[in-house]
């Protein structure tokens, strides 16, 4: 439906490659989640 709308379609919670690549196959546009990158201090994201 988003794509019908001309608009980004965001996952969020990504923790597994076999996620990934099922939102990847339907169109998933952007991601995150444990898989990209644990949570991280600001400062430390800041580096």
């Amino acid at each position: 439906m988003t794509h019908k709308l001309s608009q980004k379609l965001i996952a969020e919670e990504i923790e597994t490659k076999e996620q990934l690549d099922l939102l990847k196959s339907i169109g998933c546009n952007f991601g995150r989640g444990y898989w990209f990158s644990k949570p991280i201090p600001g400062e430390e994201f800041e580096k």
